[in-house]
């Protein structure tokens, strides 16, 4: 017999989390880590970026993807999968759950903002310099986005729904919003939702170095990433791979499983007014985080705090300020903490919501509120509590975390402490 919540739906919890971050290849370190106010950016190790505009990163520090999959098979495995099978393990392992008796009832959702863009690249130079007949026949099952749904659902062997998203940096939000209502419409029991991305090649440097988008602050890697600062002048890329188990409450009550937190709410919409620039109003994030919200049944005055997308872009950080408070109301807003933990992971796209919701999530388990490191000086248009540089004591009952992608994608999740 299922477990209702007052609205008739099957209630959701986090009974399980992995995560392999620029902070640390599991969910303890990247948290001690990040409480500690290290920052996980540093010169690019992956290969030589001395002659491009932008030369650091929030790269994984010693991942061996062999600690998780067999050698063969991770060399026919591009990088971003890797990582999820890593973090889709860890979160298997921390929750205790044994997939095989009930796979059928047991599904995966994990979002991608790029998918195999080293393949891509790869693929591309083979092509270039040794014809199309010498190309890696593992080419396209390496790049296409699906691919780290498809090999965490074969590693662990889950045959229930298999969902992956690609819609840029909400697209972590996105899977485990799906995830929840995988659940709570009873098509699963349980489903590992998450994101990746492995975004620090030349390409992606490249790329996003001549948006504009990226900071420019090559003599100090670790002091680039400034979220609300007023000296912010571009993200840093990271990359990052971590995937949570959801689960139906009374599933898991019934196996003594240990429980993290519930999800309470899901909401998204759409900004339709540029392929990368947030919508300069702030209206439409601010429906996905009424929305999200509303679904939670909670009131913007019981929101103890936001894990918000603050990327360390002019427009972004200052767009956001905005959404807070068109969300929560101007008084409330300013009395509510607000964090981003990308001053220290750096902007890993499409796995940003998946890391922060790890984040967000031990946020409410422990009472704890994740600092903004860097801020040094404030900026008239960012002007909430942005947890400073120094992990805050609090209690935190109910918190949200936003995500908002290129092309004008908007999700936000809300997340309580479990309560009878």
């Amino acid at each position: 017999m299922s477990d209702f919540s007052l609205n008739g739906r099957r209630r959701v919890v986090v009974t399980g989390m992995g995560a392999v971050t620029p902070l640390g290849n599991d969910v303890e370190t990247s948290w001690d880590n990040l409480l500690a106010g290290k920052s996980g950016a540093a010169e690019i190790q992956q290969w030589d970026a001395s002659k491009y505009p932008v030369n650091f990163a929030c790269e994984l520090k010693d991942f061996d993807p062999r600690e998780w999959l067999e050698h063969k098979q991770a060399r026919r495995m591009d990088r971003f999968a890797q990582m999820i099978v890593a973090a889709a393990r860890q979160a298997e392992k921390d929750s205790g759950l044994d997939v095989e008796p009930e796979a059928e009832r047991i599904g995966a959702s994990i979002a991608t903002g790029i998918g195999g863009l080293q393949a891509f690249q790869d693929c591309y130079l083979q092509l270039l310099e040794r014809g199309p007949d010498r190309v890696n026949p593992f080419s396209i099952p390496q790049i296409i986005p699906n691919m780290g749904a498809a090999w965490v659902s074969m590693e662990l062997g889950t045959r229930g729904p298999l969902s992956s998203q690609c819609t840029a940096c909400a697209a972590s939000n996105m899977a485990i919003g799906e995830a929840t209502d995988m659940i709570r419409l009873g098509r699963a029991e349980a489903v590992f939702a998450g994101g990746t991305e492995a975004g620090v090649t030349e390409v992606g440097i490249a790329g996003f170095s001549a948006m504009r988008a990226l900071s420019r602050r090559n003599d100090s890697p670790e002091k680039a990433s400034r979220p609300f600062d007023a000296g912010r002048d571009g993200f840093v890329m990271g990359e990052a791979g971590a995937v949570i188990l959801l689960e139906e409450l009374e599933h898991a009550r019934e196996r003594g499983a240990k429980i993290y937190a519930e999800i309470l709410g899901y909401g998204l919409s759409s900004d339709a007014k540029h392929v990368s620039e947030p919508d300069p109003t702030g209206t439409n994030p601010a429906r996905a985080m009424r929305m999200a919200l509303a679904d939670a049944g909670v009131t913007p005055e019981e929101v103890d705090y936001i894990n918000a997308h603050g990327t360390s872009t002019p427009l972004g950080d200052a767009s956001e300020t905005k959404v807070i408070k068109l969300a929560l109301g101007e008084e409330t807003a300013r009395s509510t903490p607000v964090s981003s933990t990308k001053g220290a992971t750096g902007h890993c796209l499409g796995a940003a919501g998946a890391v922060e919701a790890v984040f967000t999530i031990l946020a409410v388990n422990k009472n704890m509120l994740p600092p903004t490191i860097n801020y040094e000086s404030s900026d008239p248009e960012c002007d909430l509590d942005y947890v400073p540089n120094e992990a805050r004591e609090a209690e935190v009952r109910v918190a949200a975390s936003n995500s908002f992608g290129f092309g004008g994608h908007n999700a936000c999740i809300v997340f309580r402490e479990l309560v009878d």
